[in-house]
């Protein structure tokens, strides 16, 4: 796993495809991947040029279990992301779905809270940018700092409220 990098994107000439341009595409020869392409009826062929920049920065950042100091700023994000949500709060809920049920296809876990594939995909996409969940060959799963992050938001969530003091009451007279 890596960061991948763009370097080219040129419109090819399917006149122009040899069959080196088809080896480097998983084709052992030209005409295979001439037959491949002729799927689609019309449209432009590109050839794309990639690179591997890196190592994908969430692996380290998903074993990292994070500090005192960095979990109000999770908190703090993840409450971003509910805030801005057009179908409400969903941050914990799915968190928590996800702890539940390991490896679950993601149009199952959609479908349980009422979803669509695709919009409950990005949704899981942005707790993977912060290191909490995992992409399994089917379904998700958390990480370690997910499961630490869970842990303490559930704690928060389940800690009583801080008692707010009540003021006292004026005193009445005693009529004395």
């Amino acid at each position: 796993m890596g960061v991948i990098g763009f370097d080219e994107v040129t419109v090819l000439d399917r006149a122009a495809i040899s069959d080196a341009d088809a080896r480097r595409a998983g084709f052992e020869k030209r005409d295979q991947l001439l037959s491949f392409l002729d799927r689609r009826q019309q449209g432009r062929i590109y050839r794309i040029s990639l690179r591997l920049v890196g190592p994908d920065p969430r692996v380290s950042l998903r074993q990292r279990t994070p500090d005192a100091d960095e979990l109000p700023a999770i908190a703090r994000h993840l409450e971003r992301l509910d805030r801005a949500s057009p179908h409400g709060p969903w941050t914990l809920a799915v968190l928590e779905a996800i702890a539940q049920h390991p490896g679950t296809r993601a149009a199952d876990l959609a479908s349980s809270f009422g979803r669509e594939r695709l919009s409950f995909k990005r949704d899981v996409r942005k707790l993977k940018e912060l290191g909490l969940t995992e992409s399994l060959e089917v379904g998700y799963r958390l990480s370690p700092r997910g499961q630490a992050v869970l842990a303490r938001l559930a704690d928060v969530a389940l800690a009583p409220a801080p008692r707010r003091r009540q003021p006292s009451r004026p005193r009445r007279p005693t009529g004395r």
